[in-house]
C-alpha cells in the first residue's frame, strides 16, 4: 500500500493551475469605467422659449422642457385681474410624451436655433421679444425673433405659447382658490371656453389645481363640475395622437 506521504504527493499534484490575469487587462477595464462616467453624468438635452412682452400679462414668462419630459413655468404677472400688484411664480410640470416629442422633433427642423430665425421685416407688428434656446451635451444655441419665417419656429411658437395660456390659469386659479373663491367661476369658464376652441395645451400641467378646487367642499357645486370637466379635457386631450 502506498504511505500517507505517497497520497499526499498525489493529491497535491491534481491541483488547478493559477489562471493568469493579462497585463493589461486590468488597465482596459479601467479605461472603458472612465470612458462611460461621461455618459452616467450627462445632463438631458433642453429646449427653452420666453416671451418678453411689455403691458401684457404676464409681461415676462418661460418654459423649459428636458428631454425627459420634466419642464418649469416661470413667470412674472398680476396676482389678479382686480390687482396691479405683481408677483414671480414658478410651477414644475412633465409634458406628454407627445408633445415632448413634437417640440424636440420641432427643434431639430430648426437646425436647434444655430442660425438666424427671425424674418428680419422692420414693418411687422411686434407681438413680443421671443427666445429659443437649445442645450445639451455637444451644442448650446440661442436665437431671439419677432416673427419667425420658418414653419417648425412658428409652431414651437403657438405650441409654447398656448402650454403658458394653460399654466397660467393655473397660477390665476391657486391665488382665487386661496383669497377670492368667488372669483373662481369666471376664471374656470374663461379656461373652458379656451379649452372647447383648441387654444390650450398640456392640460395636464394644471390637474393639480383643478383636483384641489374638486374636492373642496366650500366651493359652489356648479365650479366643481366645471373644473371636473376640464380634468376629463385634459385626459382626452393627452390621449389624442398628434
Amino acid at each position: 500500500m502506498p504511505g500517507t506521504d505517497d497520497c499526499t504527493k498525489k493529491a497535491g499534484s491534481h491541483r488547478r493551475p493559477r489562471l493568469r490575469r493579462a497585463p493589461g487587462s486590468i488597465a482596459f477595464v479601467g479605461l472603458l469605467l472612465l470612458g462611460s462616467l461621461p455618459l452616467l453624468g450627462a445632463q438631458p438635452a433642453t429646449v427653452t422659449f420666453s416671451l418678453n412682452f411689455p403691458d401684457s400679462d404676464p409681461d415676462h414668462y418661460s418654459i423649459s422642457v428636458q428631454s425627459d419630459g420634466n419642464a418649469v413655468y416661470e413667470c412674472s404677472g398680476k396676482i389678479s385681474n382686480e390687482s396691479d400688484d405683481r408677483e414671480a411664480y414658478q410651477a414644475a410640470f412633465k409634458f406628454t410624451e407627445a408633445t415632448r416629442a413634437r417640440i424636440f422633433d420641432l427643434a431639430a427642423q430648426a437646425g436647434y436655433f444655430a442660425g438666424k430665425i427671425d424674418s428680419g421685416k422692420k414693418n411687422l407688428a411686434f407681438t413680443g421679444s421671443k427666445r429659443l434656446a437649445y442645450k445639451d451635451a455637444q451644442r448650446d444655441f440661442v436665437a431671439d425673433y419677432n416673427f419667425s419665417p420658418q414653419p417648425a419656429v412658428q409652431q414651437l411658437t403657438a405650441l409654447f405659447q398656448s402650454v403658458a395660456t394653460t399654466v397660467d390659469f393655473g397660477r390665476r386659479l391657486t391665488y382665487y382658490h386661496r383669497y377670492q373663491k368667488l372669483a373662481l367661476d369666471d376664471e374656470l369658464k374663461r379656461m373652458e371656453e379656451q379649452a372647447r376652441r383648441g387654444d390650450l395645451a398640456e392640460l395636464q400641467a394644471v390637474r393639480p389645481i383643478l383636483e384641489e378646487i374638486f374636492d373642496d367642499p366650500s366651493v359652489m357645486n356648479v365650479v366643481r363640475a366645471r373644473a371636473q370637466r376640464i380634468m376629463e379635457m385634459g385626459k382626452s386631450d393627452a390621449a389624442r395622437p398628434r
